[in-house]
């Protein structure tokens, strides 16, 4: 199947018509993961447990993360650069691992290149679906909250719904930090969710990738009565079934393929990360864009 028959016939979804078809693509290429910093190792991870023998090739720009509260302008010029790279080492797809990237790009970069993307979808929809108070959380970046995606979503799943939104400053810094638990970093979450527990929520949505790395400090200040919402699960499951779709699925050999990570910001930082993870097969590598 050549690169044109395979997007008209299989990919219509994720391209406009009039794209102009330039590439073909493998199965056995890398799927490329991208994020504002370290935040989308928590979708790697989801990835990597579905799907371990595929190849995956992770860029992470800490050095201009966060992302969240910048101008949709500033994150599509950074995103074409990191889009770039993941291009010329050959990704045959790649999950847009980052709200805000999603919220301010996804819709150019499935008109601009031609590979398929998979990104985050806002969790409102699990959240109103099993709500037994009527009344959910979303915590997330102000990008997030402000984009077309996360609106269009809760008009359509949550309508009936209390959806209370709350921009988690300063949390994307503590998770760059590697900083989980700290006193100054509980009290940020305090600040965040507190007054969400306030309206009764029962579902609290993760709106960020670098929150479930919080998740344990949540979890413990919303107690057991509050259910957290990570997508990441789900969207590693849509990440295979678009492969399959597409005849992009790598052949299964029941070996598992070593990630490769690349970051703009600190490699000590990542390969801290990293061992946190447990990932003990793999290195941080610096790259300049």
């Amino acid at each position: 199947m050549d690169g044109t028959s395979f997007i008209k016939n299989g990919f219509s979804n994720f391209f406009p018509s009039g794209v102009t078809i330039k590439t073909m693509t493998s199965p056995h290429r890398p799927i490329g993961v991208m994020d504002s910093g370290l935040g989308g190792l928590s979708v790697w991870k989801e990835l990597f447990s579905l799907m371990p023998d595929e190849p995956y090739l992770y860029l992470g720009d800490s050095e201009f993360c966060p992302y969240g509260s910048r101008s949709s302008g500033e994150i599509r010029d950074r995103v074409a650069k990191t889009v770039g790279f993941l291009m010329d080492h050959g990704c045959k797809a790649i999950v847009v691992a980052c709200n805000a990237i999603t919220a301010a790009s996804i819709d150019f970069l499935r008109q601009t290149y031609a590979l398929p993307f998979i990104g985050m979808e806002p969790a409102i929809k699990p959240a109103s679906l099993n709500t037994r108070t009527g009344a959910v959380g979303v915590l997330a970046t102000e990008r997030t909250l402000k984009g077309e995606l996360f609106s269009s979503t809760r008009s359509r799943y949550a309508r009936d719904i209390c959806v209370v939104e709350k921009v988690g400053t300063g949390l994307v810094e503590k998770v760059e930090a590697l900083d989980f638990d700290s006193k100054e970093t509980l009290a940020l979450l305090e600040t965040c969710i507190h007054p969400m527990l306030a309206h009764n929520i029962d579902h609290l949505v993760l709106g960020c990738t670098h929150y479930p790395f919080l998740q344990n400090a949540i979890q413990t200040l919303v107690g057991d009565r509050v259910t957290l919402v990570n997508p990441a699960p789900a969207v590693a499951l849509r990440t295979e079934n678009v492969l399959r779709e597409t005849n992009l699925r790598s052949h299964i050999s029941g070996e598992t393929e070593t990630p490769v990570f690349y970051t703009t910001g600190d490699t000590e930082k990542m390969n801290r990360m990293l061992s946190f993870m447990r990932v003990t097969h793999a290195g941080a590598r610096s790259v300049t864009l």
